[in-house]
This record gives C-alpha cells, sequence and structure tokens, in this order.
C-alpha cells in the first residue's frame, strides 16, 4: 500500500481512537499511533540503500513506484515466484519486541505497537486485495524463504 494510502486510514483509524479513547490517549499517544503507522515504512528505504548503495529518498521512492507498477502487471502465479525486497519492520519480531519494550521499559513503545500492527493490518488487506502472496509475517522466515527467489528487478 502506498504512503498516501497509509496516512488516510492512519488518520481515520486515530480519529475512531480518539472519540473512543480521549482523554484515556492523549493527543501525543495518537500522534505516536499514526506517525508509526507510516513510518514503519523506512524500512523500504533502508532495503532499498543495501540493495542499491544510494542514499537519496527520491531515487528510493522511483525505484519502488517502478517495481510497483511491475509487480502488478504480472499475474498472479508469476507474482508469487518473485520478491520484492525483505523489510525488517515487517515482522512479528520487531511487534514482540515493542511488546516488551512498552511493558517493561516506556510505555510509548506500545503505542508504535499499535501503529505498526495497524500498517500490517492494511497490508494484509492490500495483498488479498491484489491476491498477493502475504510475505509480512515474519522477517526471519522471509530471508530464509525468499532469499533464492527472483528479485523484482530481475525481472
Amino acid at each position: 500500500m502506498i504512503p498516501r494510502m497509509h496516512l488516510i486510514f492512519g488518520v481515520i483509524f486515530v480519529t475512531f481512537l480518539y472519540f473512543i479513547f480521549y482523554p484515556i490517549l492523549s493527543i501525543f499517544d495518537l500522534a505516536v499511533i499514526l506517525l508509526s503507522s507510516i513510518l514503519i515504512d523506512v524500512d523500504h528505504y533502508f532495503y532499498y540503500v543495501l540493495k542499491k548503495r544510494d542514499l537519496n529518498p527520491f531515487n528510493a521512492y522511483h525505484w519502488y513506484k517502478k517495481n510497483v507498477k511491475k509487480i502488478y502487471s504480472l499475474n498472479k502465479e508469476k507474482r508469487r515466484e518473485i520478491y520484492f525486497g525483505f523489510y525488517i519492520f515487517h515482522g512479528i519480531e520487531i511487534l514482540i519486541i515493542l511488546f516488551f519494550l512498552g511493558k517493561y521499559v516506556y510505555p510509548i513503545f506500545t503505542f508504535i505497537l499499535i501503529g505498526f500492527i495497524f500498517h500490517l493490518f492494511l497490508d494484509f488487506v492490500s495483498e488479498i486485495i491484489w491476491e498477493q502472496r502475504f510475505d509480512k509475517i515474519s522477517f526471519i522466515y522471509n530471508l530464509l524463504t525468499f532469499k533464492n527467489r527472483i528479485h523484482i528487478d530481475e525481472v
């Protein structure tokens, strides 16, 4: 899902939370949830930097935009044969870490966790709609399973 859609749905989500949980959740808490639901995708930029050895965020954006068009132009079977990248914040491992950080270190991590979970939920819905393989369950599993598949750059 593109960042703009994450922003739109994120605003709707935190507005809903505001009406249900305010003043239990402060405006700051809601802002953290919103920002984390969008900024989780910074791992896409990290992946681009490692893959392309280029720090330019505009190049990263255009690379992803081009490859998203490419992947959606493929049929469902071909899409399942390739991988787009490995994203460290898109998996159960980071959710577990955030849970324990929120419980034992500082509560703000709980709000980051909520934002990450919401983001992953939106990604899951998007991948169902586009009949994609949902590969954002575990970063480690993806690394082990998909490392030998064809990368989107090779298509």
